[in-house]
């Protein structure tokens, strides 16, 4: 048997050549035609190219073409695979968060993490990764910047520098990211502290171990990374002012309790209600402030009843010493309807009661106010923006609240001082202040200067501090 496929093929071959010959050439001579079957039968038993399924492998070497595919220039550690894919050209991406822990082998280790230049990439495509790998060669370009300055700053501000350095590869690593109609790194789609978290997770070298077998040369940058040492005790300030803090000293943040109305005070009383703050009780949910919270409850109720007789023209006396009784007795019972325990509640009849709370008053008077309060120069960082907006005074309080307001209270007061100083004096020297008193206070000599200047200041303080706590009634207590 022999393929019947053959056969009719050439079977066909021999009819069509036969047609041909007698309707193209009709004058030509018509003789038989005869072929050998047994030699078609044998030539169709014998392998063929043509009469084979043909394998690609026979004709390309496709080894050859890989090599000849290969980037040049292959950093070491990373060896070639058969095809130019995204997998062929790994990017430790994307880099860990610095931490007290790899901080050491941040810098130790600088030139034992790889580098990515252009030779490392093919000519065209693989945007995606090219746009990590420049991400990393910035940031490790810059962490060279922290190690360097590390002899003279300590491990504190090398690792706010490292840190700060992180923290900008990652911001503009997304900007970029998102700009690029391409889709979008996970971890980018996130923000805030949730997107750092999410590129800190996924570092495949936390640690920043070394991973090269001899050091790599470093890569020219485009662009530099400036770094402020100053900046890392201004963080750590403003970390420690968003903390929650417990109010500890009741009696200089809460006046309590309430000085009873008199004949005396009902004028101040009235008078000063609207610098006399109210309070948030949400902010005293927690653990340890439930005496203080009842405190500033009753003080809220005590001062609603208060602006109600404040504004009656008779019975006015009489009105306000009802509310002051009715909010002390309200204090002295607990929810549970026991008494509590407070030395002018315990075992005491109404009016003995009503005589403790007067005599424990830390301001019988209704003179101690958050506008009268003793003023420093560190109320300026609460003040400043309301000073410069409508109690200017003649000079710019910007040096003023970038160095001192971020420090801690101990801090502040002393840089409070020396900025006074450095304020007087710039504001003498310049004499271009169009503030009348500034520059009467210029004019006198050089030892009364800040103290003139000062007072100036701090008159600007308290007017503004009474427009401040007029905008902000019910607030927490300080602490």
């Amino acid at each position: 048997m022999f393929p019947s496929g053959a056969v009719v093929c050439a079977t066909a071959l021999v009819f069509v050549s036969l047609g041909a010959a007698s309707t193209e050439e009709p004058f030509i001579e018509q003789r038989e035609v005869t072929f050998d079957i047994d030699k078609i039968r044998k030539d169709l038993h014998e392998p063929d190219l043509m009469q084979r399924e043909l394998d690609l492998t026979d004709l390309i070497n496709f080894k050859d073409i890989a090599r000849d595919l290969t980037p040049r220039g292959r950093q070491p550690g990373f060896s070639p695979r058969s095809s130019p894919t995204m997998g062929d050209y790994p990017i430790q991406f994307p880099l860990g968060r610095p931490t007290p822990d790899n901080l050491q082998a941040i810098c130790l280790h600088g030139d034992q993490r790889p580098r990515y230049p252009d030779s490392y990439f093919p000519a065209s495509g693989f945007g995606v990764v090219k746009r990590r790998a420049d991400a990393v060669n910035k940031a490790e370009s810059w962490f060279g910047t922290c190690c360097k300055g590390n002899q003279t700053w300590g491990s504190e501000v090398t690792l706010c520098c490292t840190t700060q350095v992180w923290e900008q590869f990652v911001k503009l690593f997304c900007k970029e990211d998102s700009s690029i109609k391409a889709p979008q790194y996970h971890c980018c789609k996130f923000g805030g502290t949730h997107r750092l978290n999410c590129f800190n997770d996924g570092a495949p070298n936390p640690n920043y171990g070394p991973t090269e077998k001899v050091p790599v040369p470093p890569l020219p940058s485009a662009s530099s990374f400036s770094f402020d040492p100053n900046t890392c005790q201004r963080e750590r300030a403003n970390r420690r002012n968003k903390k929650k803090k417990q109010p500890t000293a009741q009696k200089t943040h809460i006046n309590f309790p309430p000085g009873r109305p008199t004949a005396d005070n009902i004028d101040s009383l009235c008078r000063n209600q609207n610098l006399r703050p109210l309070f948030n009780i949400k902010c005293l949910s927690g653990p340890g402030n439930k005496m203080l919270a009842h405190q500033a409850k009753t003080i809220n109720r005590v001062e609603k009843g208060f602006k109600q007789c404040c504004k009656k023209k008779k019975g006015l006396l009489s009105c306000a010493d009802q509310k002051w009784r009715e909010g002390l007795n309200t204090f002295c019972l607990a929810e549970n309807g026991q008494q509590v325990d407070f030395k002018c509640c315990v075992g005491n009849e109404e009016n003995e009661r009503h005589n403790c709370f007067q005599s424990v008053s830390p301001d019988p008077f209704y003179n101690m106010t958050s506008a009268t309060e003793e003023l420093s120069l560190n109320q300026i960082c609460d003040t400043h923006k309301i000073i410069m907006k409508r109690f200017p005074v003649g000079f710019s309080l910007n040096s003023f609240v970038n160095q001192c307001c971020p420090l801690s209270e101990q801090e502040k007061t002393a840089c409070s001082v020396q900025r006074l100083e450095e304020m007087s004096r710039d504001a003498c020297l310049m004499q271009r202040s169009t503030h009348d008193d500034i520059r009467r206070c210029c004019i006198m000599p050089s030892q009364e200067v800040p103290q003139c200047i000062s007072k100036i200041l701090m008159d600007a303080v308290t007017r503004a501090t009474e427009v401040l706590h007029q905008k902000m009634r019910k607030r927490c207590p300080a602490s």
